[in-house]
């Protein structure tokens, strides 16, 4: 595979399809030409040294990189064999079909049940109260969070724990019905226990989506990934899947990051 190869998977099609996509901020260019396929139903870490452009790669997928002031994208990133770039696009489309959970939990300060209420209200995917309640029991379920809020929907997001706010913002974007799922660091603020239960979870939901993520954790990468794509100064240098990232990889940046040389 070449540094800007595809992301080898097993899928038939690709749920992403990154072509010559370059971003920027004004004038400086962060991401530099990036050519890759991300598989459906597979994990695909982004990795690689601080301010690499991990974070800005996965935010050009769903169009939130140019929400930021003098932010553009150049190149095709299709999704499901559209590109999202292209004129006549929705991006507000565009996000409720690739959900985002970001570095830190971001619960609205609302309930627990509008937290999750939220996007099936927005996007009119709920007919009455009764279809609306069964959206927000399936989403907690599905993040395992159900029996511990059950009692309490009516209480503020805010109260509670890390874990539980991460778990529970992951359960508003799967309410939306997306068909793929960005995490962007979504461990760091948490402890070990929640992040393995954020790790399960990962691992349950990436049979129903294509999801991608970013992680500074070797440890985390090789738990959960079935692809790593290693960026360094904002270009693809090598992808492939994590037996043979971590323990042949064959450019010395990567090498020289494994080893902790570079970070």
């Amino acid at each position: 595979m070449t540094a800007t190869g595809p992301i080898e998977s097993a899928a038939p099609a690709p749920t992403f399809r990154l072509s010559g996509v370059s971003a920027y901020f004004g004038a400086k260019e962060i991401i530099k030409k990036v050519t890759a396929d991300i598989g459906d139903r597979r994990v695909t870490a982004f990795m690689g040294p601080s301010g690499c452009g991990k974070s800005t790669m996965l935010r050009t997928l769903n169009r939130l990189h140019e929400t930021a002031p003098d932010a553009w994208v150049s190149g095709s990133v299709q999704f499901e064999g559209r590109d999202v770039y292209a004129a006549g696009v929705d991006p507000v489309e565009v996000r409720s079909s690739v959900g985002m959970v970001f570095q830190k939990p971001n619960p609205f300060p609302k309930s627990i049940f509008d937290n999750v209420a939220f996007a099936p209200r927005l996007l009119g995917l709920a007919r009455g109260r009764s279809e609306l309640q069964g959206r927000v029991e399936a989403a907690l379920k599905s993040v395992g969070l159900w029996t511990e809020v059950s009692d309490r929907l009516g209480d503020s997001a805010l109260g509670l724990s890390g874990g539980q706010q991460q778990r529970l913002v992951i359960a508003r974007a799967i309410a939306a019905e997306p068909r793929a799922l960005l995490l962007d660091e979504p461990c760091s603020a948490l402890d070990p226990a929640a992040t393995a239960r954020i790790e399960d979870l990962i691992r349950e939901l990436r049979a129903r989506f294509a999801i991608v993520i970013v992680t500074h954790s070797l440890a985390q990468a090789r738990r959960i990934a079935d692809e790593i794509a290693f960026f360094h100064v904002g270009e693809l240098v090598e992808a492939g899947p994590p037996a043979l990232l971590f323990d042949a990889p064959r450019d010395q940046r990567v090498k020289d990051y494994l080893a902790g040389k570079t970070g």
